[in-house]
C-alpha cells in the first residue's frame, strides 16, 4: 500500500471519528433539551391544573339539567288458552279371511341373472401407494413441517471489513437463501442488513456454502431457508 493511500485512509477513519462525535454530541443536546422540554411541560400544567379543575367546577355546575322520563308500559291482557280437542284414536280391526280352507297362494321368485365375472388387471394395486409424487416445475418450497433444513456440508467464513472492525460495527445479517436441487444457493436476499461493507461480505460468503441436497417423496426439490451470519469482535 502506497504512502497516499495510507494518508486517505487515516483522513477517511478520521472524518468517521469526528462523525461519530458530532454523532454523540447531537444525542445528548437531545436528550437535555427533552427534558427541559418535559420538566417545562409538567411545571406548567402544575401552575395551571387549579384554575383548569376551577373551571371545569363550573362548567358542571351550570350544565342544564336533563330529565329524562320513561313511557309506562301496559301489560297486554292474557290470551285465554284454547283448549285442545282430543282427536278419536284409530284402532285396526284384523279382518278375517273369507275363504279359510283355501290354501294360500305360493310365490315363485325368479333367480337372478349370473353377472360374468371380469378377471383385474395385472397391473391393478391395491393398498395405499403413498402420496403423488411432487411435479417437476414445482417451485421452491420453504422449509418446515416435514420438509427438515438440509445439513451443511461446505463453510466458509466471511471476510470482516477492516473499515467496520476499526468503527466496531458488529451483530447479525439476517439473509434468505434459496438452495438448488444440488444444494447450491440460487438466489440470496436479505432480510437485514448492516453498515460498512458487512452486509455484502455476508452475501459473498453464503454463495460459497453447500448443503445436502433436499429431497420430496423421493425427488430432488429447491428449498428456502434463512441464514444468519454474526459479525463479532474478538
Amino acid at each position: 500500500m502506497s504512502t497516499n493511500e495510507r494518508q486517505d485512509q487515516d483522513l477517511m477513519l478520521q472524518e468517521l471519528s469526528l462523525l461519530a462525535l458530532e454523532y454523540e454530541e447531537d444525542r445528548r443536546t437531545l436528550r437535555i433539551a427533552t427534558a427541559i422540554a418535559i420538566v417545562f411541560h409538567i411545571v406548567l400544567f402544575v401552575m395551571r391544573f387549579p384554575e383548569w379543575a376551577t373551571r371545569t367546577a363550573e362548567a358542571q355546575q351550570n350544565k342544564p339539567k336533563i330529565f329524562v322520563v320513561q313511557q309506562p308500559r301496559f301489560k297486554p291482557p292474557e290470551v285465554q288458552k284454547q283448549q285442545e280437542i282430543l282427536k278419536p284414536r284409530t284402532v285396526r280391526v284384523p279382518i278375517p279371511d273369507p275363504t279359510p280352507d283355501e290354501p294360500e297362494p305360493v310365490r315363485q321368485y325368479e333367480p337372478e341373472e349370473d353377472i360374468p365375472h371380469t378377471p383385474l388387471p395385472p397391473e391393478a394395486v391395491f393398498g395405499d401407494i403413498g402420496p403423488p409424487p411432487a411435479p417437476e416445475d414445482e417451485g421452491p418450497i420453504r422449509v418446515g413441517g416435514q420438509l427438515k433444513e438440509p445439513r451443511r456440508i461446505k463453510h466458509v467464513d466471511p471476510v470482516y471489513p477492516e473499515i467496520a472492525r476499526r468503527a466496531k460495527v458488529q451483530g447479525p445479517v439476517i439473509l434468505e437463501v434459496v438452495l438448488s436441487k444440488d444444494g447450491s444457493p440460487k438466489s440470496v436476499k436479505v432480510l437485514r442488513g448492516l453498515s460498512m461493507g458487512l452486509t455484502e461480505a455476508a452475501v459473498e460468503a453464503v454463495k460459497q456454502w453447500r448443503w445436502e441436497p433436499s429431497t420430496l417423496n423421493g425427488r430432488p426439490v429447491e428449498v428456502i431457508i434463512v441464514v444468519t451470519v454474526n459479525f463479532r469482535l474478538q
